[in-house]
């Protein structure tokens, strides 16, 4: 088929063509703001913050996640202007496996962040053996196994498509290859990199909503309601505004296009809006720092935005738990442990 149409049958002809321009001016926003943000964020995390826990952890490598697929932007933002993909078939793979892996990486890590929270909010002395960096690395090593493994896997068919007078990239797939290996692989990415971290964000966001609503929990933790609820906001808010209409999108994208469901009309909405819903998802990599932002104190301090710092909450997150000799038992635990995992995790 021609590059930007794609037609069910003899009389079902569809034209996708506006995708080009679409994808060639989002990516140079992104890449962009992306570059600038991420970069500004990863100098925090590794060059200013005196904290580093586990909720740390996860932010760093979502960062990275973000970077990793800017640097493949300048690629993507020719090939759309240009309609012609001159860098190769192992660039074209690299690029694919780059997009998956930051569009599900950013999920998983994100849930992550919003478990961490959980945790330390709702359950902030029988989390404290779980939430350990040691930990909180393994579990960064098995996210980016599986991303890893699901985006080469999908990008093992971006093979570039030779025409007459243009190179194709990342498009182009027969109807074959849809029906027998990408709607299977949709499934599984589907299943494992949306739905099961949908449901965990939700479920973590409203037990510590519930949570919030006993007075004692927000003495234990060290902070108020506002900005426990700031953190669940921009969590759900860059899940349902970036990733839910992109992945719903996608499963109805698949179906047609391996055409399990054969109908025009369906198709044609399909085709018209997974590129809008597709630039929307990408981006997540500005939207990311907000996170930082919101859910980390120290990075706050980092970036000198809240100069006028408690000089209590500062003893309670900074102070080396062998100064504190003047706290009872039970609030000198809460000092050093949950305070950092919990209060410095927001």
């Amino acid at each position: 088929p021609a590059m930007g149409n794609y037609s069910l049958n003899q009389t079902c002809v569809i034209d996708d063509s506006f995708k080009y321009n679409l994808y060639g001016g989002v990516y140079s926003v992104v890449f962009i703001l992306g570059l600038i943000t991420n970069c500004a964020s990863l100098f925090v995390f590794c060059c200013r913050m005196k904290i580093r826990n586990e909720t740390t952890i996860f932010m760093t490598n979502l960062a990275v996640s973000d970077l990793l697929f800017v640097f493949t932007l300048p690629f993507k933002i020719f090939y759309n202007f240009n309609r012609h993909w001159p860098f190769g078939d192992s660039v074209c793979k690299i690029s694919g496996t780059a997009f998956l892996t930051n569009i599900y990486g950013s999920m998983l890590f994100l849930t992550c962040i919003s478990v961490d929270r959980f945790l330390a909010i709702v359950y902030p002395f029988r989390s404290r053996t779980i939430r350990t960096r040691r930990n909180s690395a393994v579990i960064c090593a098995g996210v980016w196994l599986l991303v890893l493994s699901g985006g080469i896997s999908a990008s093992f068919f971006s093979t570039t498509n030779v025409s007459n007078t243009s190179t194709s990239c990342f498009e182009g797939f027969s109807k074959t290859v849809w029906k027998t290996y990408l709607s299977k692989i949709t499934i599984f990415i589907e299943v494992v990199g949306f739905l099961i971290p949908l449901l965990l964000n939700l479920t973590c966001s409203s037990l510590v909503l519930r949570t919030l609503r006993k007075p004692a929990t927000l003495c234990q933790i060290g902070t108020n309601k506002e900005k426990v609820l700031n953190m669940i906001i921009v969590h759900v808010a860059i899940f349902v505004i970036c990733f839910v209409p992109y992945n719903s999108t996608l499963f109805l994208y698949a179906l047609v296009r391996s055409q399990a469901v054969a109908n025009c009309s369906l198709e044609r909405f399909a085709r018209t809006m997974y590129p809008i819903t597709l630039c929307i998802a990408t981006l997540n990599c500005c939207f990311d720092p907000f996170v930082y932002y919101f859910t980390s104190e120290s990075f706050q301090k980092s970036l000198n935005v809240n100069p006028q710092i408690n000089l209590d909450s500062l003893n309670k997150s900074e102070t080396p738990l062998t100064l504190k000799t003047d706290l009872p038992p039970i609030q000198e635990e809460l000092g050093e442990h949950t305070v950092t995992n919990g209060r410095e995790l927001m």
